[in-house]
């Protein structure tokens, strides 16, 4: 019985979660047309910012490229979920961005508001956080509203967070991708809620893509995210670092590719890496 349980959960159709657009209308192998491929960004921008931020990665932190691998993780599990509306795509989309949120925490998190039982040491944060997430990945499969609501826990203080450090912001260049960070967020949020909970009432037929849009405005929002806590990390945590906002591929445009470019102070004299 228990294997008929666990190979149920590899058949189409069998979570219980089944988004506004129709299924198998655009072809028989793959139930969300719009919504699989809407993940794209997923897996193409990814790797251009583990380029953008190889230096980053050198002088500051390599796990920021852990951050990175695991979107793409993220955007293979959701295009799986919406291909096949499976009950095993469902928790491996869940528990992939459980893991992303929890790699982002343990890099970015602020140590000034780390518990003092950490002593200010993010190796031992790290640690506690993949432990927690360990446990809610082996939870989510027994009780799938497990990772829900972890998530949930996740969510509330990033949106606390980046809301502290922006009021504070003084560069208006960071200031303004920021509220960019923030508005598109907010979008996503209402295309999910609408998506979710309003499809027949709201958008019937005429419209019902809402959950590919979120896929689209969650990525943007949540890189951009990943972005200004990784500048904030530098900022706060390596005297001689200096932090700087760029965009690729001009740096004079404010709607590229943003990442961060370190400074480096080396004998009282600064230098570009």
């Amino acid at each position: 019985m228990m294997w008929e349980k666990q190979l149920s959960a590899l058949k189409p159709g069998s979570s219980p979660i089944d988004w506004c657009e129709g299924n198998y209308q655009v072809s028989a192998n793959i139930a969300e047309f719009v919504n699989t491929l809407s993940n794209f960004l997923f897996l193409l921008l990814p790797p251009l910012l583990i380029h953008l931020f190889r230096d980053y990665g050198h002088f500051i932190n390599p796990g920021i490229h852990l951050v990175w691998v695991l979107m793409i993780v993220v955007g293979l599990s959701s295009a799986y979920f919406h291909a096949t509306l499976s009950l095993i795509g469902q928790l491996l989309d869940e528990v992939a961005i459980l893991w992303v949120c929890a790699a982002a925490f343990s890099l970015f998190f602020p140590k000034k508001f780390f518990p003092r039982c950490f002593n200010g040491n993010r190796k031992i944060f790290g640690t506690v956080m993949g432990m927690c997430a360990a446990v809610c990945t082996m939870l989510t499969f027994w009780e799938p509203a497990v990772n829900a609501f972890a998530l949930m826990l996740l969510v509330i203080p990033t949106f606390m967070l980046l809301y502290s450090a922006i009021k504070q912001e003084r560069s208006q260049r960071v200031y303004r991708l920021g509220l960019r960070s923030a508005l598109v967020m907010a979008l996503a949020i209402v295309c999910w809620l609408l998506d979710k909970f309003f499809c027949d009432t709201v958008l019937g037929e005429k419209f019902p893509y809402l959950h590919a849009l979120w896929h689209v405005l969650i990525f943007i929002s949540s890189y951009t995210a990943c972005v200004l806590f990784a500048y904030y990390a530098v900022k706060e945590e390596y005297t001689n670092r200096i932090p700087d906002l760029r965009y690729w591929p001009v740096n004079e445009f404010e709607l590229g590719i943003p990442f961060v470019s370190i400074k480096c102070y080396y004998n009282d004299e600064k230098r570009n890496i």
